[in-house]
């Protein structure tokens, strides 16, 4: 894996590199400029200098006289030694050298041009001549007005620098001082950057970004978020689709995206923080609004909202809607008897209608006595007189096992009725469409400590292929009823055995039977206190 250089480091890289370049760049500026003001000192010097030699009377006299002794020569080297310049040469007007540190050269023209000099002008700068270059400052010699000559005075560029490379150390502490300042200075900022990012990598940061659009785009719920001053700061596409906003939400107060009345309320914390119903135009709203905290302090709200029609979706699957059928079940049997028993009559046959009304009667009597007598468990007794109203619809005959004699035991209700329930409509629906007897068995049973279901249909079987899959959740054999998911019953089933530390067998003999252990602790018995304590 390619190794990732922290914030801090790539900050301070970033800036030590840009403060060095900056260094740098100030200290060539800095050194072009400190070695222009020494060049213009040198020159200054060299003028002053070459004025000082062209005021020396015997050096004019010498100069009218032609310098038979070489006076000029003589002096002017001692003049250099005691000034430290690097030469000192004095010419005539036709430019003819008297003096110079090269004695081959004396006697000889000088290489540049005179004429402004003997103009009667003095001059500064810096030129290349024998000696090489050198900071030079010239001045005309003057006898009763007259320019009789000239002086030249230079200092080569080799003594410059070495007076500029004697400064040096001086630049150096200053840019030293300089980059450890701005190494102090990056380290700071990386850290306090560190503490603001909350220790995370800028990739990091890219990262948790894109698993949050990620996942407020991917989720089926709305999720609204606001901060103090009731400015929205996120909303996904599915709280934009249920609240109708518009798509420009973001950074828009509530009042001007939601038209007055209770959403608008709730959303801006108008009404308790709990969950409220929501109408929306056609859609009503399950919503909920919670505080947001970072480090101990509020910093706005989040908001979720769910479609209450999806809720209705998924409760078909989780066991509402089988109360739904069997209470439907009922409610179609009673009402087929109530108009055979009104025809009866209708047609002068009170007797039979008597009769019928009995026989009802007694079968439900018998039924409901049969299941009190057996089960002594009164959620069990429920389940299965419901579950036998559909089986008794759908021309499935339910049949509860003379084995059956369930006594009260603390079993959760919920954990029984998902057991009990979803075997038995899997069977059921396992029944519905084979050919020939179609009925079901069930019988449940406790015994050394255990609870054991067991459910015996006539369909078809498990194939075999399909054993070891029945209970993954979203797998199924039949297609949906109603807009209902399918495979979920058995799914439950396993997760709620597991769950108790129980287990659960399927085998095919005659038709599918499952069977399901799980422990149990039996209820205990009721107390009733003697007479007279």
């Amino acid at each position: 894996m390619k190794t990732r250089v922290p914030l801090a480091y790539q900050l301070l890289i970033y800036q030590v590199g840009v403060l060095l370049l900056a260094i740098v760049a100030g200290a060539v500026l800095i050194l072009w400029q400190a070695r222009q003001e020494l060049d213009q000192q040198y020159e200054q010097r060299a003028l002053a200098v070459a004025e000082s030699v062209a005021a020396i009377p015997s050096i004019q006299q010498a100069l009218l006289a032609g310098d038979p002794t070489r006076f000029i020569e003589s002096t002017a080297e001692a003049l250099r030694q005691e000034t430290g310049a690097s030469y000192i040469v004095v010419a005539n007007r036709q430019g003819i050298r008297f003096s110079h540190p090269d004695a081959a050269l004396i006697g000889k023209p000088i290489d540049e041009s005179p004429a402004t000099v003997l103009a009667g002008n003095t001059w500064v700068g810096v030129q290349r001549g024998t000696l090489g270059v050198s900071a030079r400052g010239k001045a005309p010699i003057r006898s009763g007005g007259q320019v009789i000559g000239m002086v030249s005075v230079g200092y080569l560029e080799t003594s410059v620098g070495s007076h500029l490379l004697g400064e040096l150390p001086m630049y150096g502490l200053g840019i030293t001082v300089s980059l450890l300042l701005g190494i102090a200075g990056s380290l700071l900022l990386a850290r306090r950057l560190k503490r603001q990012t909350l220790g995370l990598e800028p990739y990091e940061i890219t990262g948790l970004l894109e698993e949050r659009e990620a996942s407020l785009h991917g989720i089926r719920e709305g999720a609204l978020a606001t901060d103090r001053s009731g400015r929205i700061t996120l909303a996904n596409p599915e709280a934009i689709r249920l609240l109708a906003l518009p798509p420009d939400v973001l950074g828009k107060p509530v009042g001007q995206v939601l038209p007055p009345g209770r959403t608008a309320d709730f959303v801006a914390g108008r009404l308790k923080d709990a969950d409220e119903l929501l109408l929306s135009g056609d859609k009503v709203v399950l919503a909920r609004r919670r505080p947001v905290e970072v480090r101990g302090e509020p910093i706005g709200h989040v908001i979720t909202l769910l479609d209450t029609g999806e809720l209705n979706d998924l409760s078909g699957g989780l066991g509402v809607a089988g109360l739904t059928d069997a209470l439907r079940a009922q409610a179609h049997e009673y009402s087929n008897r109530l108009h055979t028993i009104a025809g009866l009559i209708e047609l002068g046959r009170p007797e039979e209608a008597m009769s019928l009304i009995e026989k009802a009667s007694r079968a439900d009597q018998q039924l409901s006595a049969a299941l009190v007598e057996k089960v002594g468990d009164p959620v069990l007794s429920a389940l299965l007189l419901s579950k036998a109203a559909v089986a008794l619809e759908r021309g499935i005959e339910l049949e509860i096992s003379s084995g059956t004699t369930v006594a009260a035991s603390r079993l959760p209700a919920h954990d029984l009725i998902t057991l009990v329930g979803n075997l038995v409509d899997n069977a059921l629906d396992a029944v519905a469409g084979a050919a020939g007897e179609r009925r079901v068995s069930v019988s449940v049973q406790t015994h050394d400590g255990q609870l054991a279901i067991q459910v015996r249909d006539t369909g078809p079987g498990v194939p075999p292929a399909i054993l070891e899959k029945i209970f993954s959740e979203g797998f199924s054999t039949k297609p949906r009823m109603r807009g209902r998911p399918r495979g979920l019953g058995l799914a439950l089933v396993l997760e709620t055995v597991r769950r108790l530390g129980g287990e659960v067998d399927v085998a095919n003999d005659g038709g599918a039977v499952f069977t399901v252990r799980v422990p149990v602790v039996a209820a205990p018995e009721p107390t009733v206190a003697a007479a007279g304590t």
